[in-house]
């Protein structure tokens, strides 16, 4: 999550949706934002003590946490927007991402088929870099009662274009966004990954992200 007093805006940074790129982006906006010099000592303070202050939104925390924990009327004057994406290709990108960085946690699934089906397994135990990469997108914008709580869904397929009006409504030029990283073995196309199965195994799962956002398994896209 990536706050800004003086631009008055609130990122919420939904993992795998090409938010390390929109913060890496932003960042640079906010080394003129005077209330970050303040915000800066906190964040180390929340860091050195294990967060146990609460001086800092985790850098995945859902929208809901700043509505709680800001003043309303602050809360409802920030413009508020996030990314989502299409939910099959983005858990390709995981298990390249995990096969990558974190082959531990594969523990012996190095099959995108079997890992999906180990990765939903309701019996797993918790580990946090897979559940997170399993969460339903639309928790992250949502209330209690199911109600959209910010005020712009872009999306990962349109990054660039979707970036560019995020940054008028603000009120900034539009940066370059940095070069997202790529997985070097991954196939373009992710609905080679998939069989009968599988495809479901992801409909069900992600099946209000599918709702809310309209997507598809036949949705062209993904990098």
């Amino acid at each position: 999550m990536l706050l800004s007093p003086r631009f008055n805006f609130l990122f919420v940074h939904i993992a795998k949706t090409g938010g390390t790129s929109v913060r890496a982006a932003l960042e640079r906006v906010r080394w003129r934002d005077p209330w970050y010099w303040l915000m800066w000592p906190c964040h180390r303070m929340s860091h050195l003590t294990g967060h146990r202050l609460g001086t800092k939104f985790p850098r995945h925390a859902h929208a809901i946490a700043a509505r709680e924990m800001l003043p309303k009327s602050f809360y409802d004057s920030l413009f508020k927007f996030a990314f989502v994406r299409n939910p099959w290709d983005l858990q390709v990108s995981s298990f390249h991402h995990i096969r990558r960085e974190r082959p531990h946690y594969m523990q012996g699934h190095d099959n995108f088929a079997d890992f999906l089906r180990w990765k939903f397994d309701p019996e797993r135990p918790y580990q946090f870099h897979l559940d997170t990469s399993i969460e339903s997108q639309n928790d992250y914008l949502v209330d209690l009662h199911d109600n959209l709580i910010v005020d712009f869904v872009g999306r990962y397929e349109q990054l660039n274009e979707d970036f560019a009006t995020i940054c008028a409504r603000i009120g900034i030029p539009c940066p370059e966004l940095p070069h997202r990283r790529q997985a070097t073995d991954r196939r373009k196309d992710y609905r080679e990954y998939y069989d009968d199965e599988t495809a479901a195994l992801v409909a069900q799962h992600f099946g209000k992200d599918i709702e809310r956002f309209g997507y598809r398994f036949d949705d062209v896209g993904g990098a």
